[in-house]
């Protein structure tokens, strides 16, 4: 098998679609895990219009483009079609935590109004280890670092 040389480098990034739940979504990050907006916008501010049949009536006040940033990493995220049917499925978000109290209040907060797949819990890896789908689907790890 070759190595494939790259001209540019690759940048890969999370881009989170929440089909009409982006904004709640978004204000949840920012109490439970300090995330910081940096840039927001909403399908009536498009400078063109959405084509036909992409959003439902009445999503003009809904996120078409946002970027916020959870402590080094950013995260991309929009309402996509507003079908009110996120799926998540098939990843998980990892968030490292400085310290065990740090990581059970973040773990609480992610997993209130949500499911609890592996409880937060010393591992041979890490004093606590965790995995929990919040209430709006995205599935996150909890660590700390040793």
């Amino acid at each position: 098998m070759s190595a494939v040389k790259n001209i540019h480098p690759a940048k890969v990034e999370t881009y989170l679609f929440f089909d009409g739940r982006c904004e709640e979504a978004i204000e949840f990050y920012q109490r439970t895990l300090g995330a910081e907006v940096i840039m927001m916008m909403r399908f009536k501010d498009s400078p063109e219009p959405p084509q036909p049949g992409m959003c439902p009536p009445g999503s003009d006040n809904k996120i078409m483009h946002a970027s916020f940033r959870i402590s080094e990493t950013t995260v991309m995220a929009s309402d996509g079609r507003c079908t009110a049917k996120p799926s998540f499925q098939g990843f998980s978000l990892s968030i490292t935590m400085p310290n065990e109290a740090e990581a059970d209040r973040v773990f609480a907060a992610l997993a209130n109004g949500g499911q609890v797949q592996m409880p937060l819990t010393k591992t041979f890896f890490s004093p606590r280890f965790g995995m929990a789908t919040d209430r709006f689907g995205v599935s996150w790890m909890v660590i700390v670092a040793v």
